[in-house]
């Protein structure tokens, strides 16, 4: 933990670094094209709305009760397009309610920070904030009954009421000194929710946090680094949390410089992922080295009986190596790495040669071998900046190799979609598939409740919108 004078130290010299890229914002070059992230698919929504009786075809299982519920980036107050990425815009939760077979209630509701706030003419809630990360934007969880939207790189988690109103500026009750994550994973065998986390102003240290079954914190062990990089999400084993350091990290030059997001591809950062066990000091932490890459999501990991660990990950030649504007990676593919920590190598194994995103996987199976693993195609080397254009969903077979695709249709984009299952005993693939797909022929949005054992087959059930829901980032179904 820091001391009283270093806080006070590090806040003085980041406010003088503030002034003077707030200063270089106003003179970076104007953009000579539309901006991907404000515009098409991406163009932020302007207004809140509350829709009832939500028009259903199909039948909605009667097993589903409770919230889909999904966040992502949705400037309240028009950005400047030479300064804007996309992941520093102010969060939107966007929500539909099942009961009964129904589809009760659709919600979107920005999370009250300080843009948004402004923009409405709120005052802000309450609870400690971080100045230009106070509006989470990335996932949207459920924690001990309780609803929060996250972010990772130093911003303090938001609680939301049920009908996604915002609470308070929330770190778990106070449990929470440092920085969180957007992606916790919930140990469904100890009760435990693992991430690692990091912030831009400490580049030589990243955090292993717990929390327990209350959602407080019992955990904050730090974990030496330098290049302060930037660790979007871990994967858990029985015995270990892994850290990817990997090579996109802080950029004081593109902060500098007026970019509101100052993390770069940095040829000099060797990749190596970190095998942390759960229970020990910081410095216990093993580091194996890989070929560079990088990974924004992992699927799955599991140990093997010989004491190596396997994680299903996208993986990215490169990252933010280029665009200012967002991710620009022109090919990503779903790999299954081996880590071996007596040889100290990695081997990296091909599962899907395509462009790829957001998987995800039967999470009561985490830290477990499994199956079956579900991403979002995204466009194969059409350009750097992702457009999110694909019409397909992935899902892998692990076991047999061989990899199934359900396709929407022209024009109709998926989403991240999240495995729901029938039952607590059911098989792996006993539940269904729930996402969100965005209809650009007409800019509606279909919340699609697939049978996940019938991945190509008809839809379970679709719940209509009648307008367009920007793609964002991450979601999770909130059982009542």
């Amino acid at each position: 933990m820091a001391s009283h004078v270093e806080t006070i130290i590090r806040s003085a010299v980041t406010k003088g670094i503030g002034k003077v890229a707030d200063f270089n914002r106003k003179r970076l070059p104007r953009p000579t094209d539309a901006h991907p992230f404000l515009t098409g698919i991406h163009t932020p929504m302007t207004e809140e709305f509350t829709l009832e009786a939500l028009r259903v075809d199909g039948e909605i299982p009667a097993g589903l009760t409770g919230r889909y519920l999904r966040n992502g980036p949705n400037p309240a107050i028009a950005p400047d397009p030479a300064s804007y990425h996309w992941f520093t815009g102010a969060g939107m939760v966007h929500g539909i309610r099942i009961e009964g077979g129904r589809a009760d209630w659709y919600r979107n509701r920005w999370v009250r920070g300080t843009e948004a706030c402004a923009h409405l003419g709120e005052e802000l809630p309450p609870g400690p904030r971080e100045d230009r990360n106070d509006a989470p934007n990335t996932n949207v969880v459920g924690l001990a009954g309780r609803t929060f939207a996250i972010v990772e790189a130093g911003g303090k988690p938001v609680e939301l009421d049920y009908e996604l109103g915002t609470i308070a500026h929330n770190p778990f009750d106070g449990t929470l000194a440092g920085p969180y994550t957007a992606h916790p994973h919930h140990d469904p065998f100890t009760g435990e929710t693992h991430a690692i986390t990091y912030r831009g102003d400490e580049p030589n240290k990243v955090w292993h946090v717990v929390l327990d079954k209350d959602a407080h914190v019992v955990r904050e062990e730090a974990v030496a680094v330098s290049d302060g990089p930037s660790i979007h999400d871990c994967a858990i084993t029985e015995n270990y949390v892994l850290v990817f350091d990997l090579p996109v990290t802080f950029s004081m030059k593109m902060l500098l410089a007026g970019y509101r997001f100052p993390y770069a591809w940095n040829d000099a950062h060797p990749a190596r992922v970190g095998l942390l066990p759960r229970h020990a000091n910081g410095d216990n932490i093993v580091w194996v080295p890989v070929e560079p890459c990088y990974v924004f999501h992992p699927a799955n990991a599991h140990e093997s009986a010989d004491g190596k660990v396997i994680v299903d990950v996208v993986a990215h030649e490169t990252m933010f190596a280029t665009s200012k504007r967002g991710p620009d990676s022109e090919k990503s593919r779903m790999e299954r790495w081996t880590i071996d920590p007596a040889a100290g190598t990695t081997t990296r194994t091909v599962i899907h040669d395509h462009a790829q995103e957001f998987p995800r996987y039967d999470e009561r199976l985490t830290t477990r071998p499994y199956r079956y693993a579900y991403c979002v195609a995204i466009p194969d080397g059409e350009r750097a900046e992702w457009q999110l254009a694909d019409t397909r969903l992935f899902r892998h077979d692990l076991e047999s190799g061989t990899t199934a695709e359900r396709d929407f249709g022209p024009g109709r984009h998926p989403g991240e979609f999240v495995f729901v299952p029938r039952s607590v005993q059911g098989a792996e693939d006993d539940g269904w598939l729930i996402g969100l797909v965005v209809d650009m022929n007409d800019e509606t949005t279909d919340l699609v409740i697939l049978n996940a054992d019938d991945f190509t087959g008809a839809p379970q059930a679709v719940v209509h919108l009648p307008h367009r829901v920007p793609p964002g980032f991450h979601g999770n179904w909130v059982a009542d």
